[in-house]
């Protein structure tokens, strides 16, 4: 089994420009069922802001959502939430799914990573990490402007002192959001954790990830997906 035979992605030249996102459910995003509904009504209060919200919502997920291996990014949310366990991509669509909820517009940046990023995760795993990941990168609407995920969950005076993230051990890149911002594109200067050297490609902004993973598939083709699934969403990530 090779990385060529793994990868389910179809990437083209084109790029999109910034999209309107939205609130409403949809396959993945299906804030209106009953278990999605259930963790809302636990974490929502009054007098929250959205920002408060978020941060709110993202300390619930790590709390009610362990963290494992699993490879369906089009899994909904309500299906994260019956297992209580997801991926980093997984948990951050449940992130979306109660913004949405909340009245937040949400919408992702598609971002082709290499899998060199996860290299040190899976130190012994080399020749099966596929060569191109997809990643859907949450963004919200907040107060007329879009903030990406770790520029809502890091209150600004936590983000002039950080440890290194390294992409192993207990902390994964989803629990690493509220500690430090993360910046994907190249910058001359950042206060943040600095990824912009394994991102191969950005495809542009999408309403929701239902769309940007309808257009590109997923990282994985399906068979293999259907084969080796079924033991990564058991595999815990934290160690």
């Amino acid at each position: 089994m090779t990385c060529a035979v793994m990868s389910g992605l179809r990437i083209g030249d084109a790029t999109r420009g910034d999209a309107v996102g939205g609130v409403h459910a949809s396959a993945i995003l299906d804030w209106g069922h009953l278990r999605v509904e259930q963790l809302y009504t636990d974490i929502t209060h009054d007098a929250m802001s959205e920002r408060e919200f978020l941060m709110v919502a993202h300390r619930a997920i790590q709390q009610k959502v362990r963290a494992v291996y699993a490879l369906d990014d089009t899994q909904p949310v309500s299906v994260t939430l019956g297992r209580g366990r997801g991926s980093c991509s997984q948990r951050l669509a449940v992130l979306e799914a109660l913004a949405r909820r909340h009245g937040i517009t949400t919408r992702v940046t598609g971002l082709i990573l290499r899998g060199e990023f996860w290299y040190p995760r899976f130190r012994r795993l080399h020749a099966f990490i596929p060569e191109r990941v997809l990643l859907a990168w949450p963004e919200f609407l907040i107060d007329g402007n879009w903030c990406d995920v770790s520029e809502v969950l890091v209150e600004p005076a936590e983000a002039t002192s950080f440890e290194p993230f390294a992409n192993a051990g207990a902390e994964t890149l989803f629990d690493a959001l509220s500690r430090v911002p993360i910046s994907w594109s190249e910058t001359s200067s950042c206060d943040c954790l600095d990824f912009s050297e394994f991102v191969e490609k950005e495809l542009g902004t999408f309403d929701s990830r239902d769309v940007l993973f309808t257009e590109f598939g997923q990282t994985m083709s399906t068979p293999i997906r259907a084969v080796i699934d079924p033991v990564f969403r058991n595999w815990s990530a934290s160690g």
